[in-house]
C-alpha cells in the first residue's frame, strides 16, 4: 500500500531510485525504522526460498508423473507458473530494497516491479478463480472427463495471461501509474493518487480482478460443499471436503482481501490514513500467496498424493528386490497388495477428477 506522503518521499526523480552513491542511502525509508525493514527482510527471503522450492517441486512432480497431465491440472501448472515468476523476477528486488532500506533499480525497474507482480499475481487469481469454477462443473454435472482434450484448459491458460496483460498494462500508458509504495521498497499501482483516471483504474482493479474471482470461488466452492455434502454418505469424506474448501477459500481471503481494502484506504480515504507499516503487513501476505498455493491446491490433491505413495511403494518394492534378508523379502510380500490398490485407484483416478 502506499502513503499519501509516498510521492514526496520516493518521487521519481528522488535519489532513492538511484543505485549510485548516496549520503542518506543506508538511511531507512520514511516511516520505517532499521529494525521494521529488517523483519520485512526476513519474511520476503522466507517466502522467497519457500515460494521457489515449493513450486518448482509442484513443476518437477507434474513432469515426473505424466499421468497428472490432464486439462484441469495444467491450471494448477500455470499457478505454479505464475507465482515462481513471481518469486524470480520480482521478490528478489523488493527483498534487496528492504535490506539496504530504499529501493534500488531506479524508476524503469520500479515501473518493471509493479508491472511484473501486478501480472503475474493477476494471472494467479483469475486461474485460481477458473480453478474453482471448472471443478465446480466437473464434479457436480458431469463425473467423467475426458483427458485427452486439452483445449478448454489451453485458452483457460492463455484467456488469464491476456486478461491479466489487459489490466496491467494500462498503467504503463497513462491511466493511472506504477510507481513506490509503502516503505519505498517496494512498487505498485500509485494507490495514493486522486485524479479521476487514477481512481477509476483502483477501483476497476478492484471490482474485475480481485472482488469478480473472490465471488466466483464463492459461488463455485459453495455449490460443490453443499453438493458434495447431500451426495456422499461417508462423514470422513465430507469432513475432508469441508477442510479443503474452507482452506482454499480462507486462504484466498487472508492473502489478498488485506491489500484489496488497504488499497481501497489509500485511494478513498483521508490523506496519510495508510501508515508505512500499516501498508507492509498487506503486501507481505499478497506475496505469501505464492508459498500458500502448492500447498493448498498440490500437496493436497488426491491425484498428486496417490502418484506419490505408489511411486514410494514401488521404489520400496524396487530396494526389497535387491536385499537378500528375509525381513525385507517379507515387508515386499506385505507391500504388494498396496501397491496393487493403488494401481487400481490410480487408474480409476486417471478418468475423474477429485475435489
Amino acid at each position: 500500500m502506499v502513503l499519501s506522503t509516498a510521492a514526496s518521499n520516493f518521487s521519481t526523480t528522488d535519489s532513492s531510485f538511484s543505485s549510485g552513491p548516496n549520503p542518506s542511502s543506508d538511511a531507512p525509508g520514511a516511516g520505517m525504522s532499521r529494525t521494521g525493514h529488517t523483519v520485512v527482510a526476513v519474511c520476503l527471503g522466507f517466502i522467497l526460498v519457500a515460494g521457489i522450492l515449493s513450486n518448482l517441486l509442484t513443476l518437477l512432480i507434474f513432469a515426473k508423473f505424466r499421468c497428472l497431465w490432464t486439462p484441469i491440472n495444467l491450471i494448477l501448472l500455470n499457478i505454479s507458473l505464475s507465482d515462481v515468476l513471481v518469486c524470480v523476477f520480482g521478490t528478489p528486488f523488493s527483498f534487496a530494497a528492504s535490506l539496504h532500506g530504499r529501493w534500488l533499480i531506479g524508476e524503469h525497474g520500479c515501473k518493471w516491479y509493479g508491472f511484473a507482480n501486478s501480472l503475474f499475481g493477476i494471472v494467479s487469481l483469475v486461474s485460481l478463480s477458473v480453478l474453482s469454477y471448472e471443478r465446480y462443473t466437473t464434479v457436480l454435472h458431469t463425473s467423467l472427463v475426458d483427458i485427452s482434450n486439452f483445449r478448454k484448459a489451453w485458452l483457460c491458460i492463455g484467456g488469464s495471461w491476456l486478461y491479466s496483460l489487459f489490466w496491467t498494462i494500462p498503467p504503463l500508458l497513462g491511466w493511472s501509474s506504477y510507481g513506490p509504495e509503502g516503505a519505498g521498497t517496494t512498487c505498485s499501482v500509485q494507490w495514493h493518487l486522486r485524479s479521476p483516471a487514477s481512481v477509476s483504474y483502483v477501483l476497476f482493479l478492484f471490482i474485475f480482478c480481485l472482488l469478480f474471482p473472490l465471488l466466483l470461488m464463492f459461488y463455485s466452492y459453495g455449490r460443490i460443499l453443499v453438493g458434495k455434502i447431500n451426495l456422499l454418505a461417508a462423514q470422513r469424506r465430507e469432513q475432508h471436503i469441508l477442510v479443503m474448501v474452507l482452506s482454499m477459500v480462507s486462504c484466498y481471503m487472508l492473502c489478498w482481501m488485506p491489500y484489496g481494502v488497504m488499497a481501497l484506504m489509500a485511494t478513498f480515504g483521508r490523506l496519510g490514513l495508510v501508515t508505512p507499516q500499516a501498508s507492509v503487513v498487506p503486501s507481505i501476505l499478497a506475496k505469501f500467496s505464492t508459498v500458500v498455493n502448492p500447498v493448498i491446491y498440490v500437496f493436497f490433491n488426491n491425484q498428486v498424493s496417490n502418484e506419490l505413495n505408489l511411486y514410494y511403494c514401488s521404489a520400496s518394492l524396487s530396494q526389497c528386490a535387491h536385499t537378500s534378508s528375509a525381513a525385507a523379502t517379507t515387508q515386499c510380500h506385505l507391500q504388494q497388495p498396496t501397491r496393487r490398490l493403488l494401481h487400481a485407484h490410480e487408474q480409476h483416478m486417471h478418468h475423474r477428477v477429485l475435489v
